[in-house]
């Protein structure tokens, strides 16, 4: 576990259409993070949970697939059913790691409800009951019921009249199942029109359909990404549910100036004046690695183009949008780091 930050390894970040400022979270306190796969998504919520930590608050990141990715990127050994501090935030603060898995939180919904206690007996005598199978794979929706109403317990949870932890991140599902993983209502229509898994399918929809609850989605600027990017947030905004961020992840800088992006992309590249300079350096480059060097330069600038088209797709989407870079090393915990005060610098927090 992590007791102090690293030291920070300066990122530079990027302005993307409309900066989000502390405004745009305003009352929302379960930040959901979603995104096609590919995309860094847990990466991302796990700096969001850091930024959001910061200057004194404490969060919750969740983790609801099983994968123990936040426990590799905290560089912590895997997480229990148990929410345990592995990190200290930018200016100080406390973030708190927990793998929910669907057997453990449906053994804590029975003692809950049921005042069936939570332990190896009983876990024993429910899987040979086939209660266990039941609920975490012949029935979908009752298996998010149990990892979403998780996420609700801890996000209301309080201490001395107030709540324990100041924002609640969840490492969702991908952008195209994050519809149907949080409408649980929906999902559990099947299987109960009452009786206490319908209440507690009422009781969270209440939450996540109210302002309390955003659900961000991390893309890359590439057209598939931003293409789910898109038909997610239509997808969420149909069912009700709010849109909060979308943050674009893996940003390249350009490597040529502006003014020449347009005129390199078609080819007009002047190979004497590159020849000249490479000469004037002292540098003896072969022609045949001139003109590679020539093409590579053709290619990147349609990139750029072609990056610059996708922006301009999220940008009409009309929500709040956060930029961060691509880093050329390994993602580990320092990294965390810089990419949570890039958060902070715009505006999470």
């Amino acid at each position: 576990m992590s007791s102090a930050p690293p030291p920070v390894r300066k990122v530079r970040g990027r302005s993307l259409g409309k900066i989000v400022g502390v405004g745009d979270f305003d009352g929302v306190r379960l930040h959901v993070v979603t995104g096609k796969g590919g995309t860094g998504k847990t990466t991302v919520a796990a700096a969001l949970a850091l930024a959001l930590a910061a200057r004194g608050r404490r969060a919750l990141l969740l983790e609801v697939e099983g994968r123990q990715g936040i426990a590799q990127l905290f560089d912590s050994p895997p997480l229990p059913y148990e929410e345990r501090k592995v990190a200290v935030a930018p200016a100080g603060g406390d973030v708190y790691a927990l793998a929910v898995d669907p057997e453990s939180a449906l053994l804590e919904y029975l003692e809950m409800f049921a005042k069936i206690r939570h332990n190896g007996v009983a876990a024993r005598g429910l899987r040979r009951l086939g209660a266990v199978d039941f609920a975490t794979t012949i029935a979908p929706g009752m298996r998010d019921v149990l990892l979403t109403g998780k996420a609700m317990e801890a996000t209301n949870r309080r201490d001395r009249g107030r709540h324990l932890y100041d924002a609640v991140v969840m490492d969702a599902p991908p952008t195209g199942r994050i519809t149907r993983f949080l409408n649980v209502n929906t999902e559990v229509a099947g299987l109960a029109k009452m009786g206490p898994i319908r209440s507690q399918a009422d009781r969270v929809m209440r939450l996540i359909g109210s302002p309390q609850t955003a659900v961000h989605i991390v893309t890359l600027l590439e057209e598939m990404p931003v293409q789910e990017t898109v038909d997610g947030v239509a997808e969420l905004e149909a069912a009700g549910l709010q849109v909060g961020s979308v943050i674009v992840n893996m940003v390249r800088d350009p490597l040529l100036p502006a003014a020449d992006i347009v005129a390199v992309a078609r080819g007009e590249v002047d190979s004497d004046a590159i020849r000249a300079g490479l000469k004037s350096a002292d540098l003896d480059v072969p022609v045949e690695l001139v003109d590679v060097l020539i093409a590579e330069s053709v290619d990147h600038a349609r990139r750029v183009e072609l990056e610059s088209q996708e922006r301009e797709e999220l940008i009409e989407l009309g929500r709040p949008t956060y930029e961060l870079p691509l880093l050329a090393d390994e993602i580990d915990l320092g990294s965390l780091y810089n990419l949570a005060e890039l958060l902070c610098e715009q505006g999470v927090g």
